[in-house]
C-alpha cells in the first residue's frame, strides 16, 4: 500500500489533464501519485474508460466508474467542461493562468482549431507553461494526425511481428504496452522540461508519439536488424539473442530460466545436477549455446519435467540463477512478495496498483481517490477565481454540465 499523505517530490506542481483512456491518464497518475495537483478535465459524456466494464465500482441503476478508470484516475481532482464552446475554452486558460503542465492526447490540430495552439496562443500567453502532446503518430510525417490506438500500433511498428509462436502466428502483447510506456515517456519529458525551465524560465512542448515509442520498444530486434539485417522469426517465450532463455513444463507450474552470462549457466547446470554441461564447448558460451539451443533444449525439458515449478524456480533463485514459475495474475498479486513491495492498495474502498517507484525522502501516496465525473467543478472554478453567479453562468452556457 502506498503511504499516506506524505507531500511528494512534485508537490507544488500544478497539472491539468485533458487526456482520456490511458497513456495520459497513466502520466498524469503518476504525478499525482508523487505530490502534483491534477485536475482531471472531462469533457460533457466523460473519460470513455468509465464505461469500460465490467467490473465496476459500483452494481445497480448507477453503477458508477469501471475497474479500468479506477486503476488510472487516482490522485486527481476532476471537473467537466466543454472546450468546443467559447466559454469553456475561457474557463480553461483560467485555470492555466497558475499550471505548470498542460497534459492533452487529442487528435493532432484540435487545440490548434479551437484557437489554443501552444506556439500561437498558450506558449505567448503563458510563457512557464509545459505542454505534454500524447498522440498515435506525432503532428509530423505520412501518418502524422492519424488516430491511433495501442493495438493498431503495436501491429504497425513490429512488436506483434515479434511476438507469439510458429503455432500462434504473430499476436499483441497481453497489456497495452504501448499506451503504458507512452505514458511513462510523457512522464520524462515534463521531468525533463521542468528542468529545463528552472534554468531558462521557460516552458516548452513535450510530443510522445505511440508510434515512436512502439519502434522504441522493439530492442534487441532492432539492433539485431540494423546491426546484422538478421529478421526475427516467432520464438514463443526463447529470446533471439541468449540461451537458455525460455518457459520450461515442470511437473506441476512451468518455470522460465533465465540466463544472461556464463556464469549463471554453470550455476543452472550444477542446480539440475548437470554441472559438466558448464565446460562442454557446445554450452560454455553465449555463442555456443545460441547455436546448439535446439540441443540444449532437448537436454534441459526432461530434467524440469521431474521438478516441482515453484520449489525448483526457488532454487534457482537461491543459487544466484534467475527463474520464476508461470503466475496467473491472481498469484501475482496476492504473492507475498507483492505484499512487501507494497504493490497494491485497498483502503477507503479503492482497490489499484501501488506505485513502482520507491524514494525514500518523498515516496508515493494516495491523496485523492479517483474522482466521480464532475465532481471537483465548482470547487476548482471557484479557486481559479469564479463566484457562484458565474459558475451558474457557464452552467447556462453548456460549458459545464448541469448538476
Amino acid at each position: 500500500m502506498l503511504n499516506v499523505q506524505t507531500a511528494g517530490a512534485l508537490a507544488g506542481v500544478k497539472v491539468v489533464d485533458l487526456s482520456r483512456v490511458l497513456g495520459g491518464p497513466y502520466a498524469t497518475q503518476v504525478l499525482g501519485d508523487h505530490g502534483a495537483e491534477v485536475i482531471k478535465v472531462e469533457p460533457p459524456g466523460g473519460d470513455e474508460t468509465r464505461e469500460w466494464g465490467p467490473p465496476f465500482r459500483d452494481d445497480g441503476a448507477r453503477r458508477g466508474p469501471s475497474g479500468y478508470y479506477l486503476n488510472v484516475n487516482r490522485n486527481k481532482r476532476g471537473i467537466a467542461l466543454d472546450l468546443r464552446k467559447a466559454e469553456g475554452r475561457a474557463a480553461l486558460l483560467r485555470l492555466l493562468q497558475d499550471a505548470d503542465v498542460l497534459i492533452e492526447n487529442f487528435k493532432s490540430g484540435t487545440l490548434e482549431k479551437w484557437d489554443l495552439g501552444f506556439e500561437a496562443v498558450l506558449q505567448p500567453l503563458f510563457p512557464r507553461l509545459i505542454q505534454a502532446r500524447v498522440s498515435g503518430f506525432g503532428s509530423e510525417g505520412p501518418y502524422g494526425g492519424f488516430p491511433g490506438y495501442d493495438a493498431v500500433v503495436q501491429t504497425m511498428t513490429g512488436l506483434s511481428s515479434v511476438t507469439g509462436s510458429p503455432a500462434s502466428g504473430p499476436v499483441k502483447m497481453g497489456t497495452p504496452v504501448i499506451d503504458i510506456a507512452s505514458g511513462l515517456n510523457a512522464v520524462i519529458g515534463i521531468l525533463l522540461a521542468l528542468r529545463e525551465r528552472d534554468r531558462t524560465g521557460k516552458g516548452q512542448l513535450v510530443e510522445v508519439a505511440l508510434y515512436d515509442v512502439g519502434l522504441s520498444l522493439l530492442h534487441p530486434h532492432s539492433a539485431n536488424w540494423l546491426w546484422g539485417r538478421k529478421m526475427p522469426t516467432l520464438t514463443g517465450n526463447a529470446h533471439p539473442n541468449v540461451a537458455p532463455y525460455d518457459l520450461f513444463a515442470t511437473a506441476t507450474r512451468p518455470v522460465f530460466l533465465g540466463v544472461g552470462n556464463d556464469g549463471q549457466v554453470k550455476k543452472a547446470f550444477a542446480v539440475l545436477g548437470i554441472p559438466e554441461l558448464g565446460e562442454d564447448p557446445r554450452f560454455n558460451t553465449m555463442a555456443a549455446r545460441n547455436a546448439n539451443r535446439a540441443e540444449l533444449t532437448a537436454i534441459l525439458a526432461p530434467i524440469f519435467a521431474r521438478h516441482d515449478g515453484v520449489a525448483l524456480a526457488r532454487t534457482l533463485l537461491e543459487a544466484g540463477v534467475p527463474a520464476g514459475p508461470l503466475n496467473t495474475v491472481q498469484e501475482a498479486l496476492e504473492e507475498p512478495h507483492t505484499a512487501v513491495r507494497k504493490m497494491t492498495i485497498a483502503t477507503e474502498g479503492y482497490k489499484g496498483m501501488g506505485s513502482p517507484i520507491k524514494l525514500s525522502a518523498t515516496p508515493a501516496s494516495l491523496r485523492k481517490l479517483p474522482p466521480d465525473f464532475g465532481a471537483d467543478t465548482d470547487a476548482v472554478l471557484g479557486e481559479a477565481g469564479f463566484d457562484a453567479e458565474a459558475i451558474a453562468a457557464l452552467r447556462r452556457s453548456g460549458a459545464i454540465p448541469p448538476k
